[in-house]
């Protein structure tokens, strides 16, 4: 039967590979159920069962069948440790076969969760080989694990696995492996650094086993005689590729051939003003500069990933490759992030090509937008990467005693609506406290969506009856509709009957409507063009800032 394999953020050369480390990683074995050799299995023995039809078996006489009825990935997984050796490169793979295209397997290393590799969920009916190149830095035992996740939220019937021929095979012949750029990877500067692996074979000039031999779109040949990354400089706009080949001493190429290819583009840069500007921008791989400053909201070190936020949006920065080098810190202003737009699993992230350098502002205010569930209900997508509060909610599962656990979902309801509060950020500290049983002056979070429902990511034990600076009124106690407005009118009501004033500031800061209303007064708005604003109502001491969407 055809396999389809896929390899993890670089291209291999041909490499030799010694025995497999994993145990009974062909599934063949099986006790009481359940497979041997694997200490941690997250499934029913009724979900992971032995299969024995030759038909969906890529290696012996069985593989595991996997039949996902779950939509919390955290409960998914199978584990198993290997004692590895510092130094040395090990190639981990599993055989894949998916029936359908609403879930994918991940297999990957334990300790971080990276490096890892998915399956193509586009790839049905037919085994794929997904693997990853590790390295350890240290000897001792490394536990990898399989993980499978839900792409459209609705295993009501289930998403039918197989999956067979779990390796971490040690690599024991030359290799040659291309780190940087990845295939496909576009670059705003014609200045490129080529970062490359050897394995088991020794560059140098008239010593050691040979060198490398490179060509830039298929140019003259040169010759690269240590592990040096490869500066490309004052490359044009355009498609680029970059072959690399061990050669031995006498310039003749290995037998058999070590090798390694990778396609990259340079692409011009288009500069967007504000978040909003940049959310809208095509996601075609084109690079973007925000030449606006953007304040740092949130960061973690999974996938390098940060939150940023202006007056106009927010999103999220998806920094796997590691391409943003300066350190920041919560509430950092940050000028000049250039990288592209896409989307996944329905969020809009930015993929960073390069550092933006230090923060042009440090210790700026984060101040939350005051929501209602209902409002989170039905206009997420407004509010989306963006910090909010809730305010006057319980959560359903707070009986006193239960706590907190990573990566679960629990309700939280002000009495006549319920959204998703999820604990998204792994290493966030009331993992493991007491869910609160009493009601919540607020909570804080961040605002995401999973399968078309809008959900909320506290950040930290802060967010939990958070102090919401000089923002004193109740969600509920005024309203601004409709929001979004295509008219000349909208409403602003509030409970109490006293004046307010009324301020609506543009995207940079500037205040374009500032008057005196009374209570349920209609505040016109038709010289306002379409974008986003900022609308400040103030009554006696208290103020409240939300959002306006003109269209």
């Amino acid at each position: 039967m055809k396999k389809i394999t896929l390899l993890f953020a670089m291209l291999f050369s041909f490499a030799m590979v010694g025995q497999n480390l994993a145990t009974n990683g062909s599934f063949e074995d099986w006790t009481s159920g359940a497979p041997d050799g694997w200490p941690v299995i997250d499934f029913s023995t009724t979900d992971l069962t032995q299969n024995t039809d030759a038909a969906f078996v890529s290696e012996g006489n069985s593989s595991a069948s996997v039949n996902l009825l779950t939509q919390d990935q955290g409960n998914t997984d199978i584990r198993q440790s290997v004692s590895l050796v510092s130094g040395t490169t090990y190639i981990v793979s599993l055989d894949v076969y998916a029936t359908n295209n609403q879930a994918r397997v991940r297999v990957f290393n334990a300790t971080g969760y990276e490096p890892s590799q998915y399956s193509d969920p586009a790839v049905l009916n037919q085994w794929q080989t997904i693997s990853f190149e590790y390295t350890p830095t240290a000897d001792g035992s490394q536990e990898f694990g399989i993980r499978f996740y839900d792409l459209v939220a609705d295993w009501v019937d289930g998403s039918l696995f197989y999956i067979d021929n779990f390796k971490v095979e040690e690599v024991s012949g030359p290799a040659l492996a291309i780190l940087t750029p990845t295939e496909g990877q576009n670059f705003a500067s014609g200045d490129v650094s080529v970062e490359f692996s050897v394995q088991n074979f020794a560059l140098g000039n008239g010593t050691g086993d040979g060198y490398i031999s490179y060509t830039v779109d298929g140019g003259t040949p040169i010759a690269q005689y240590d592990s040096t990354p490869i500066s490309l400089v004052g490359l044009s706009e355009g498609a680029h590729s970059i072959s690399m080949e061990l050669l031995d001493q006498s310039d003749q190429p290995l037998s058999p051939a070590v090798a390694a290819e990778v396609n990259f583009n340079i692409v011009s840069t288009s500069t967007v003003s504000d978040i909003a500007a940049l959310r809208a921008s095509a996601q075609d791989g084109s690079i973007f500069t925000l030449t606006s400053e953007a304040i740092l909201t949130f960061q973690q070190n999974f996938r390098g990933q940060k939150y940023i936020e202006d007056a106009t949006g927010a999103i999220l920065i998806d920094d796997f490759d590691g391409n943003i080098t300066t350190s920041y810190n919560i509430g950092d202003g940050i000028t000049g992030m250039t990288g592209s737009v896409s989307e996944y699993n329905g969020i809009m992230q930015f993929i960073p090509s390069e550092d933006p350098g230090v923060a042009t502002s440090n210790n700026n205010e984060i101040v939350p937008q005051i929501i209602t569930i209902n409002e989170l209900l039905t206009n997420f997508n407004d509010y989306e990467s963006e910090v909010v509060a809730i305010e006057n909610v319980t959560i359903t599962e707070g009986d006193g005693t239960a706590m907190f656990a990573a990566g679960t979902n629990y309700t939280l309801t002000d009495g006549s609506n319920s959204t998703i509060l999820r604990t998204q950020f792994q290493n966030a500290d009331f993992i493991g406290e007491v869910i609160p049983s009493t009601q919540l002056n607020n909570v804080v979070g961040i605002v995401s969506e999973f399968g078309g429902d809008g959900q909320l990511f506290p950040r930290s034990l802060d967010d939990f009856n958070a102090t919401l600076g000089n923002t004193s009124f109740d969600a509920t106690e005024f309203s601004v509709y409709p929001n979004p407005t295509q008219g000349t009118y909208v409403n602003i009501n509030t409970s109490n009957s006293d004046d307010f004033t009324v301020e609506v500031y543009d995207i940079l800061g500037k205040a374009v409507i500032s008057q005196e209303m009374n209570s349920n007064e209609s505040l016109n708005i038709s010289a306002l063009k379409s974008g986003v604003y900022l609308v400040k109502i103030t009554q006696e001491s208290n103020s409240i800032t939300k959002k306006l969407i003109v269209r």
